[in-house]
């Protein structure tokens, strides 16, 4: 199928809705036949207009339940309204089974057509992709090809505007890319050389070279239409007892209308009129409504988060998030952004360019994360990496080099010692009390200043945990394998009380962390999907953050969050708790529905027509209210 997704779509004829179109048309012809006219001309009519609506409607309701009947052994609603329009037939009521199989493929349409609209949240994914791209061949020249025909190694150029064809990396050029069809991000992000791109996003300002990274059938866009496609395949647990409950309660209608028509005739009605209110229940009692109500939830459900990039692996994640009232969140790459920042900066002469130009130059040619940070910092402020040379490492102490002035030198309290420097530095104290990590900068024996670096906290972070704890979560921890200081304070910045922040753990404590907490309720883990894979697949709900592109975290997780927005993890919650809601809402209704039915059709001689209507007309109001979910994209609400 991915092999294909290319491919403009070209949908067949709408059948069902031509074959109803058909059944009304004759339905139509028929009600004409019935008016009083004086002539012979109503018979003429109605006979061939009840004939056409038994063709229309019931023909494909026929078809589908000996298939159903045949192939997978299951007596479905479909052979239940063929039954009732074939005995209200029998009994010289044709024109109430002409309603019955009316409004049956009306409802049907209808059904298919809804659900269809559901279904087409990710088909639009796939008309996303553009059909040709830009190949930039080895001597320069550029050709437009189909963009089937990309591989992996080649160069595209994107022009401003373009979609990009192939998931890839930008070798060449700056520019702002629209990812909302993959992460659902609204604001657009800056790229440059060596940023990953998307299939199907926007190329917005300025012109770039992309080298494709991926086969199309590999594709972020590819990947995803395959997991919704299995998530919608897969049945969640209500949804299976729902089929479970659909399959026997159609074989108790069957051998309920017939004991009936039994009873009914044993009471001294005529078999006409026993026949015609066994029909009756037949169809008050028929379990559509309930059947088709948790599907419908699920499904709209399923395609309004992916359409917001988070991706459920089935109907049961969805359900079960709805059940969690316990968070565990891994702190690095999940709660923070798990690039390092310099926070703070102290030059005891006064002066930090001169002081950030040495730190630079000797940090230049150190691969440590904290050497990046500095080099980023630097590099934002505009200032010259002063020239340092003969530089080399001192292992778990810092970085050693030679500057005109003499020897330089930058690492933590140890290296200092090395170098007899001293620390006894009122501004160095304050800064060294911010629990983060403190890297000194020395000119021999004598201390030039130093900076504080640290992990970032999200911007998101704080409001998605304060979300949680508004809608009823009764538990947020964060684990994390750094230093505790170091995770008090960024538990300090979220909002977390200290005895829920978990410092100095291994990948084993986590797992048996979340193997704690689920012991006293449902727990999700979320994590960055690369390390914490095991807690994923330990937990009730695994939710991998920031997963486009990253095979790992779509693998280990229930749910991807595609993006790096926190605030999207407690609106899927939200969506997991009003697709629960409107579950149950469904289910009463319909149960309700028919109990009323069968109590009018029982005790009350409900007429046939009205028994369609309450059918037809409860099924096809727990469809619109289950397709009520597409109109929830996953987005943090205000009131939060």
């Amino acid at each position: 199928m991915l092999d294909d997704t290319h491919k403009s779509f070209s949908p067949a004829p709408d059948l069902p809705l031509v074959l109803t179109g058909l059944t009304v048309l004759g339905m139509v012809l028929a009600i004409a036949g019935l008016l009083p006219l004086e002539s012979a001309l109503p018979a003429l009519v109605s006979v061939p207009g009840m004939a056409l609506v038994y063709l229309a409607g019931g023909f494909p309701a026929a078809q589908r339940a000996l298939r159903a009947l045949w192939q997978e052994r299951v007596l479905d609603i479909d052979l239940l309204m063929v039954v009732a329009a074939v005995a209200a037939a029998a009994v010289g009521a044709p024109f109430e089974g002409a309603v019955l199989l009316t409004l049956f493929s009306l409802s049907t349409t209808l059904e298919e057509r809804a659900l269809g609209r559901a279904r087409r949240a990710i088909e639009a994914l796939m008309a996303l992709r553009p059909e040709t791209a830009l190949r930039k061949s080895a001597d320069g020249a550029v050709e437009e090809i189909p963009a089937s025909q990309l591989r992996v190694g080649d160069i595209v150029i994107l022009r401003p505007g373009a979609r990009v064809p192939a998931d890839g990396t930008i070798v060449n050029g700056h520019s702002a890319i629209d990812e909302a069809s993959i992460t659902g991000e609204s604001m657009p992000v800056s790229k440059d050389p060596g940023a990953p791109v998307f299939e199907a996003t926007v190329n917005l300002d300025g012109v770039v070279e992309v080298e494709v990274t991926k086969a199309l059938a590999e594709s972020t866009v590819a990947r995803m239409i395959a997991l919704v496609t299995q998530a919608q395949a897969a049945k969640a647990p209500s949804e299976r007892f729902s089929a479970w409950f659909g399959q026997r309660y159609t074989i108790a209608v069957l051998v309920g209308a017939v004991l009936a028509f039994m009873v009914f005739y044993g009471l001294g009605r005529a078999w006409a009129e026993a026949l015609y209110r066994s029909a009756t229940l037949l169809v008050a009692a028929s379990p559509c409504a309930i059947v088709i109500s948790v599907p419908a939830a699920i499904l709209s459900a399923l395609s309004a988060a992916a359409r917001s990039g988070v991706l459920f692996k089935g109907g049961a994640a969805l359900e079960t998030l709805a059940a969690v009232d316990i968070f565990a969140f891994d702190k690095t790459g999940t709660l923070t952004t798990g690039r390092a920042a310099v926070t703070g900066v102290v030059a005891l002469d006064g002066d930090e360019a001169r002081f950030l130009s040495l730190l630079a130059g000797l940090e230049a040619q150190s691969e440590h994360h904290s050497a990046e940070a500095i080099r980023r910092e630097v590099s934002e402020r505009g200032i010259a990496f002063a020239q340092v040379d003969d530089v080399s490492n001192r292992p778990s102490a810092g970085i050693v080099g030679r500057h005109a002035q003499g020897q330089l030198w930058a690492g933590n309290p140890r290296l200092a010692a090395q170098m007899n420097a001293s620390l006894d530095h009122p501004a160095l104290s304050s800064l060294s009390e911010t629990s983060q990590t403190i890297i000194y900068l020395g000119l021999g024996s004598q201390v030039l200043g130093a900076v504080s670096i640290a992990d970032q906290v999200r911007a998101t972070s704080r409001a998605a945990l304060a979300a949680l704890a508004h809608r009823g979560i009764k538990k947020i921890v964060m684990m994390t394998g750094d230093r505790r200081p170091v995770a008090l304070r960024v538990g300090e910045a979220l909002g977390l009380a200290a005895e829920n922040v978990h410092a100095d753990m291994l990948p084993e404590d986590k797992v048996r962390m979340v193997g704690e907490l689920a012991s006293t309720g449902k727990v999700a883990f979320v994590g960055d999907g690369v390390n914490d894979a095991a807690a994923l697949a330990r937990a009730d709900v695994g939710i991998a953050m920031g997963a486009a592109g990253s095979d790992v975290a779509l693998q280990a997780a229930d749910v991807a969050l595609l993006s790096e927005d926190m605030e999207r993890l407690a609106a899927a919650h939200d969506l997991a708790r009003k697709t629960a809601s409107i579950i149950r809402q469904n289910l009463t209704f319909a149960i309700g529905a028919m109990l009323v039915l069968v109590t009018g059709g029982l005790f009350f001689d409900l007429p046939l027509p009205l028994a369609v209507i309450g059918h037809e007309g409860g099924t096809v109001l727990v469809v619109l209210n289950g397709l009520r979910l597409l109109a929830s994209p996953v987005r943090i609400k205000e009131s939060a």
